[in-house]
């Protein structure tokens, strides 16, 4: 099968049992794209929402990893595992006090806005250039330092039979599986992940699951074009003079005052990339090595 450039991005909806990286490999096959990479690892348990970027969109990659995310998972009170969800060995089993759903959302709401939370032992996280699940599952546990994570809203939209069904607004490298952890621990009886589903990335929510892929003749309807990506960032159309000392590596002195950051560049309709504004200078940040 030949390959070929593909400069785009897939909204995937990645299944259950598999890895990142192998709906990675499937969607690299089934677009026979040259160049493939996704925006944020989803654990084997997980499915939903992992952006694909093809071809120059793995140059924006590392940016999508800042978006904000929102998921919806169902926990089971009153057991703890190794790994925080259906994959791990029970660690710990308690009776599950009798609940209220007023009593469960005050223990919600004490988790809202800006903290810290140390990552888990079963993580794609590297230390020492090692994953840190492949330490764990040696046994080996290290220290981790604390990430500055933000939960910006709960909705409790289920609770029975010690279930609870959560949805989840937070922002880039929070753990659904901690959080459901410290919650457990917080209502006195632990509780780990059943089900977790990434519903949206920033402003994406659509996406398309590989059974509609691989039962449609054109599949490349299903792709965004890179412009669509980071719609946060303000546009700037630069004329061909500097658009070409841009792709120099040369400054640009801007006219009009923009306000400083990161600022996705276009010459007429062709998406050239990102530059960063800097007292009215613009500067390469991330081009592309072809016009999108």
């Amino acid at each position: 099968m030949i390959s070929r450039d593909l400069d785009a991005i897939l909204l995937l909806d990645k299944p259950v049992g598999i890895s990142s990286n192998g709906a990675l490999q499937r969607a690299k096959r089934l677009f026979r794209a040259k160049k493939a990479g996704h925006t944020g690892s989803l654990d084997n348990l997980a499915e939903g929402l992992l952006p694909i970027c093809f071809g120059e969109g793995t140059k924006l990659a590392g940016y999508l990893l800042e978006s904000d995310k929102v998921y919806q998972t169902v926990a089971q009170l009153g057991i703890t595992t190794t790994t925080g969800d259906a994959e791990g060995e029970v660690l710990t089993e308690k009776p599950v006090p009798h609940l209220s759903i007023e009593q469960i959302n005050i223990v919600l709401s004490s988790f809202m806005g800006e903290q810290a939370q140390i990552p888990p032992m079963f993580a794609a996280l590297k230390h020492a250039g090692q994953p840190l699940y492949k330490l764990a599952r040696k046994g080996i546990t290290i220290d981790r330092e604390p990430r500055r994570i933000t939960i910006y809203d709960f909705q409790l939209l289920d609770f029975k039979d010690n279930f609870f069904k959560l949805r989840v607004s937070c922002s880039k490298g929070t753990y659904i599986r901690t959080l459901v952890e410290d919650i457990g621990a917080a209502l006195g009886c632990g509780a780990y992940v059943r089900q977790l589903r990434r519903m949206s990335v920033g402003k994406w929510d659509k996406m398309i699951d590989f059974q509609t892929l691989e039962n449609t003749d054109n599949i490349d309807q299903f792709l965004l074009p890179l412009s669509n990506a980071l719609p946060q960032l303000p546009q700037l159309d630069l004329s061909e003079e500097n658009a070409l000392r841009l792709q120099q590596g040369k400054i640009v002195t801007l006219e009009n005052a923009l306000p400083n950051g990161l600022i996705k560049v276009f010459q007429k309709s062709a998406f050239l990339g990102l530059g960063e504004i800097e007292e009215q200078v613009l500067k390469v940040k991330r081009l592309f090595c072809r016009p999108c």
